[in-house]
């Protein structure tokens, strides 16, 4: 097994808000895994609040590189546990690495990698599109400018409700909220049943990811589903989440890629969860893997290539949310770097 990366800087098209900050550029990590002349690619985008930089991703990869390098490839699931031992407090890491590794699995076997799986993509869930937060006006500009039909909207300030009931009044599209854990208890009891007669189909995290007493008493009051972001990170959350959330969003950089993500699927499906699987601004090479869990999910936010001003590969498309494959193989993309070229 050879390794290689790229990190990449990527311009949103618009400044991008949430409750927890503003950001314009989406930093990123692309890896190339080579095995036996057949490469594969994975991508870890930088999340400030997880305290994961690019720049972390490449110490802790180059610091441990050969052994990345020496282990000897068979199939993904054996070598995400390697991986996962390898490095144990970057996740983010682990999933580029895991992602890149299905990606050669599928092109050994000839097959997409939701054709591996057994996967149908003819009922495939629609992609939202998110609208950070702004002034009603830039909000309302920003939605049609990509008439599409489900938003997911981002919540988490005084002007939440008025924010929303200008989108409504501009569209009949399906509409989603995300408080990124913004809300307390008081404010979300509030304002759920207003987003109810906005015609709002459900909440992610409300509460602060550790308020499992808050989120109790709102599992029980909402009239809304609610599903967790934040309060679930790993595969141990997806329980926790029982009782006090209707359903999970499954982000692969912080669950640590594919292999324990197709897990936490398992395991919501067991437990009766909603399952959705979100993005985290990942450019087309991360959107593919998520794109490839459709079959087997109730809702998916895989907007990042929609976002971002740049992309660096190819090989998914985006149509009114509905989403297209290529006839490659793994996951069916041409990584081109910024200028269009083929890199490697």
């Amino acid at each position: 097994m050879k390794v290689n990366y790229w990190p990449f800087n990527l311009k949103f098209r618009h400044p991008f808000t949430i409750s927890k900050g503003t950001k314009t550029h989406q930093p990123t990590l692309v890896v190339e895994l080579e095995h036996f002349g057949i490469k594969g690619y994975g991508e870890a985008p930088a999340i400030t609040y997880y305290n994961i930089t690019v720049d972390k991703m490449i110490a802790d990869l180059e610091a441990r590189k050969p052994f990345v390098e020496k282990f000897a490839f068979t199939d993904p699931d054996r070598y995400w546990h390697y991986l996962h031992h390898l490095f144990p407090h970057n996740p983010f890491l682990v999933c580029a690495l895991d992602m890149a590794a299905w990606d050669i699995y599928g092109k050994i076997k000839g097959k997409l990698l939701y054709q591996l799986w057994g996967g149908d993509i003819a009922n495939n869930p629609v992609c939202d599109y998110t609208i950070g937060i702004d002034t009603p006006e830039k909000m309302v500009t920003k939605m049609k400018e990509l008439p599409w039909p489900i938003y997911k909207i981002k919540v988490g300030t005084a002007d939440d409700i008025a924010n929303v009931r200008a989108l409504r009044e501009n569209t009949d599209a399906v509409l989603r909220v995300d408080a990124n854990a913004a809300w307390d208890v008081d404010t979300a009891l509030k304002l759920i049943p207003q987003l109810k007669e906005l015609g709002v189909e459900l909440v992610e995290q409300p509460l602060a990811k550790d308020d499992w007493e808050g989120m109790k008493i709102l599992y029980k009051e909402s009239s809304l589903p609610l599903y967790a972001d934040e309060a679930c990170v790993a595969e141990e959350d997806v329980e926790k989440c029982y009782g006090h959330f209707h359903g999970i969003n499954i982000k692969l950089t912080k669950c640590s890629g594919i292999t324990p993500a197709r897990r936490m699927i398992e395991t919501a499906r067991k437990l009766g969860l909603g399952i959705m699987v979100g993005s985290m601004n990942e450019s087309t090479v991360g959107s593919a893997a998520i794109a490839h869990l459709l079959p087997f999910i109730d809702h998916v936010d895989m907007d990042g290539p929609l976002l971002l001003e740049e992309d660096v590969a190819t090989g998914i498309g985006y149509d009114y949310g509905r989403i297209s494959y290529s006839d490659a193989p793994g996951l069916g993309i041409k990584f081109t770097g910024l200028f269009g070229k083929t890199l490697s």
